[in-house]
């Protein structure tokens, strides 16, 4: 088995998967952030990883599976550029490189990116295919990608915040705890389900140019609109506003991938990260472009948040393949 290790900004992972590709344990702890507050500070965060490793590999090292761990895979920075790098990935780092001395086994290291697309990727026609599209969009990431065998190149996305960005910081505006995207997607489903139109009063379309997205602007203005109807105290405004939010960023990933189609001439799309797991968005998605002649792909939604099993995975696929 492989023994992986992702520390993110928000959840401590580790995982082991076996020379089949099976997840043979998928462990995390999501790390605390206080009621009100939009985020942690690095420091807080790789604290909070050096508390909750130990805690985690007292499962992973145990018997009948520690025996059987053949290399440790360790993610070590957001992307996989030059000069990407993140505190929080030191923890995941020193464990991991500890580990792979005492058990005398190879120790491998990936970017929380390509983590992220294994994971994605797993049990879908993509892991098979060696070019395709890929969004990124989680809590700090919006991007898109165009992925050529093991070559990732930033070809879109946002220019300023991310949508889970967004969502979370409308979501802590609204007095929802942090991070929202979860309750807020509920929100907008029972919205839809009661009222399942496109009439949208309150926001502007998020531009689009040259395959890049402007979301501030949005964010101003629809966390504006939400101080005003809570002065009003209409809650059945505030979350017909959150459907009005999702529908917005729908629209733009539809406009962001058909122009994407077009400039690329690929209809392989994957989609991976924590915003990705939104029910409401993957519906969206899927019904506003059914008639264009795409391939989309959504991994399972407890892989596209933060995870190491796609860490694991590209061990294997080093150590093995």
């Amino acid at each position: 088995m492989i023994l992986g290790i992702d520390t993110s900004n928000y959840t401590t992972s580790i995982a082991l998967t076996d020379a089949n590709g099976s997840i043979q344990m998928d462990k995390r702890i999501p790390l605390v952030v206080k009621q009100g507050e939009r985020g942690l500070r690095q420091s807080h965060a790789l604290f909070q990883h050096m508390e909750n490793l130990p805690l985690l590999m007292k499962e992973a090292l145990i018997e009948p599976f520690r025996s059987q761990i053949k290399a440790i895979s360790v993610s070590t920075r957001p992307r996989p550029v030059e000069g990407s790098y993140m505190p929080v990935f030191q923890s995941g780092m020193q464990f991991g490189t500890v580990l792979a001395h005492a058990l005398s086994v190879p120790y491998y290291t990936f970017s929380h990116q390509e983590g992220h697309l294994a994971a994605a990727a797993y049990h879908t026609p993509v892991a098979e295919q060696t070019s395709y599209l890929a969004y990124h969009l989680s809590g700090g990431t919006c991007e898109l990608l165009e992925v050529k065998k093991e070559n990732l190149s930033i070809i879109g996305g946002t220019k300023d915040i991310s949508f889970g960005q967004l969502l979370d910081r409308f979501g802590v505006a609204m007095g929802l705890a942090f991070p929202s995207g979860k309750e807020m997607d509920e929100i907008a489903l029972l919205q839809w389900k009661k009222n399942p139109c496109k009439e949208q009063k309150y926001l502007k379309p998020i531009p689009l140019k040259d395959l890049c997205l402007n979301v501030s602007g949005i964010e101003t203005q629809a966390i504006r609109t939400l101080e005003a109807m809570k002065k009003e105290g209409s809650k059945e405004k505030q979350d017909a506003l959150v459907l009005e939010l999702f529908l917005k960023i729908g629209d733009s990933l539809v406009k962001l991938t058909r122009e994407a189609v077009k400039q690329t001439d690929n209809n392989q799309i994957l989609f991976t990260g924590g915003v990705s797991a939104s029910v409401f968005l993957r519906k969206y998605l899927l019904e506003s472009l059914s008639e264009d002649k795409l391939n989309l792909y959504f991994g399972e939604p407890k892989l596209s948040s933060d995870n190491a099993v796609g860490i694991s995975l590209l061990g294997g696929k080093a150590l093995w393949h």
